[in-house]
């Protein structure tokens, strides 16, 4: 018997969204770590808060949607709230009834800044890495380090030489033609007027050079998960700086080692990081030079492992470009910046530990 297209509107439901969403769906044991380590870190947000004044949006709520805006790809924060208004599992996760208002994107956006400003992404990401090594799923001799150029929410059009307040061509004033072929364009002597702390950089010789910033990720070898994670302006020298910087944070406890490609072979880095009592299994650069690793290092069969380890790490990095959406940046300034990549970082190890959950 066919069946009527009819749509009875209900006043009442009896279904909640807890109900809607599947006992195994893989948002389930995301949802059920987050809460964990925003149940602890409530005594933060206690003290970040007046204890007088109008209710402001709950910081667990505001970081379970942020979660979703990098979990799902979502490319602003008025897409998310939208999706909030008529996407069930959205919002079983960040914990809204049906009935409940979904918030004006411009409140959403002032309320996150409150995060911005204690830092709150920093704390969740080393919460999510402590979750991890309750399990014990973090090695603690063994590790990988490696950087990433972030393309800057910024156009090359706006890399100006700094001083130069020549008034834009009359032909579009708010999309000037602008030729500066055979122009010498440095750091040193230009900026960007849109993002002044991006760089002009490029990842390799015949690469095109984009004002980007440089992100880093300090990884473990046993799971591939994440420890630690920066941004630094894109300068030359910016992987082998944040390397050390993640490096000096491990704890004292005995030697360890640390993987990484090429760039990292340079003397004076090598020589730092045998300093921090630290043994570098970074990739040999024989192509122009002699290489700072000899046969001391590579001699053990742990050097080979750690050249087939590191390799992972560029899975971290594949997933933030792709799913976290920071192939091309949505937020100007280093602040900023490094706030959602670390937020992300922190995305990223929740997935993983779901997987290696599951897997188990």
């Amino acid at each position: 018997m066919r069946g009527h297209d009819e749509q009875t509107g209900h006043v009442f439901s009896y279904l909640s969204p807890e109900q809607r969403v599947p006992a195994d769906h893989p948002l389930r044991a995301i949802r059920k770590m987050t809460d964990h380590i925003l149940a602890r870190l409530s005594p933060e947000f206690a003290r970040m808060y007046s204890k007088i004044g109008r209710p402001s949006i709950a910081p667990e709520k505001l970081l379970r949607t942020l979660l979703l805006q990098v979990l799902y790809t979502v490319r602003s924060e008025r897409m998310l709230m939208e999706q909030l208004e008529y996407n069930l599992l959205f919002r079983w996760f960040v914990g809204l009834n049906m009935d409940d208002p979904v918030w004006d994107p411009t409140v959403f956006s002032k309320n996150r800044d409150r995060l911005l400003a204690a830092d709150v992404a920093a704390r969740f990401f080393h919460e999510v890495v402590a979750e991890a090594r309750a399990r014990d799923l973090v090695s603690d001799e063994h590790f990988t380090v490696d950087g990433t150029l972030l393309e800057a929410w910024a156009s090359l059009k706006s890399f100006k030489k700094i001083g130069d307040d020549d008034p834009p061509p009359p032909d579009d004033p708010g999309n000037p033609t602008v030729d500066f072929h055979g122009e010498t364009r440095t750091n040193t002597t230009h900026a960007s007027t849109t993002d002044p702390e991006a760089k002009l950089a490029r990842k390799g010789q015949g690469k095109e050079a984009k004002l980007s910033y440089s992100g880093h990720v300090l990884m473990e070898n046993r799971n591939g998960l994440a420890v630690d994670a920066a941004v630094l302006p894109a300068t030359g020298t910016a992987e082998r700086d944040a390397a050390l910087a993640m490096v000096a944070e491990l704890p004292d406890d005995g030697r360890v080692t640390i993987g990484g490609d090429k760039n990292y072979d340079v003397a004076a880095f090598v020589e730092a990081l045998r300093g921090l009592n630290v043994t570098p299994h970074v990739a040999q650069n024989n192509k122009h030079r002699r290489s700072a690793i000899d046969k001391r290092t590579t001699r053990h069969p742990g050097y080979l492992i750690s050249q087939k380890k590191r390799q992972r790490v560029e899975e971290i990095f594949g997933w933030l470009k792709t799913v976290g959406g920071l192939r091309k940046l949505r937020h100007r300034g280093l602040e900023r910046v490094e706030w959602i990549f670390t937020f992300a970082v922190a995305a990223y190890n929740l997935v993983r530990l779901r997987n290696l959950e599951r897997a188990t």
